[in-house]
C-alpha cells in the first residue's frame, strides 16, 4: 500500500507539474503577443498618475520638438479640471523617458530617465506647492550628496 501511495504521489506531481508548465508557456505566448503588437512603438507610452487629497497629478512623455520631453498636469478638484501643461524636462540633446510621479501632501515627485547616445541617467524634480512650480533637475546619478549645483550634465 505504501508502495501505492508512492506511485499516487509521484503521478499527481507529473500531472501538476505539466499542467503549470502548460500554464506558464500560455503566460509567456500571450506576454510575446504583446509584445509584439507594441514592437512598433519607439518605447511604451504610460501617464502615471499620483494623488494627495483631492490633487490629481499625472505625468507623461511626448515628442513635439524633436526629442522626448517629460509633460505634467496637475487638478486640485479631484480631476474634474487640470491646469495647463508643464515641460519638466525642457531638453535639448536628449530623449526624457519612463517617467514616475508620486505625492505626499503638498509635495509632488517626478522622475524619469535622461537618455542620448552616451548617456542614461535618473534625474528627479520636486514641487513643494501641489505642482504649482517645481524644483532645479537633480542628477541621481552623481556621487555624493545631491541639492543645488548638482545638475544633468
Amino acid at each position: 500500500m505504501n508502495n501505492s501511495c508512492t506511485k499516487l504521489a509521484v503521478l499527481i506531481a507529473v500531472v501538476s507539474t505539466a499542467a503549470v508548465t502548460t500554464a506558464i508557456s500560455t503566460s509567456f505566448q500571450r506576454v510575446d503577443a504583446i509584445l509584439a503588437t507594441d514592437t512598433a512603438l519607439k518605447t511604451p507610452k504610460r501617464a502615471p498618475v499620483a494623488t494627495s487629497g483631492d490633487n490629481v497629478y499625472i505625468a507623461w512623455w511626448t515628442n513635439k520638438t524633436g526629442y522626448d520631453e517629460v509633460m505634467f498636469r496637475a487638478s486640485t478638484d479631484g480631476g474634474k479640471t487640470f491646469g495647463d501643461k508643464v515641460d519638466l524636462s525642457n531638453s535639448t540633446n536628449s530623449d526624457s523617458q519612463d517617467v514616475k510621479i508620486d505625492a505626499s501632501g503638498d509635495r509632488v515627485f517626478v522622475t524619469w530617465w535622461e537618455r542620448n547616445a552616451t548617456s542614461n541617467q535618473p534625474v528627479l524634480r520636486i514641487s513643494n506647492d501641489n505642482g504649482k512650480t517645481f524644483g532645479e533637475i537633480f542628477n541621481l546619478s552623481v556621487n555624493g550628496t545631491i541639492g543645488s549645483s548638482a545638475t544633468p550634465g
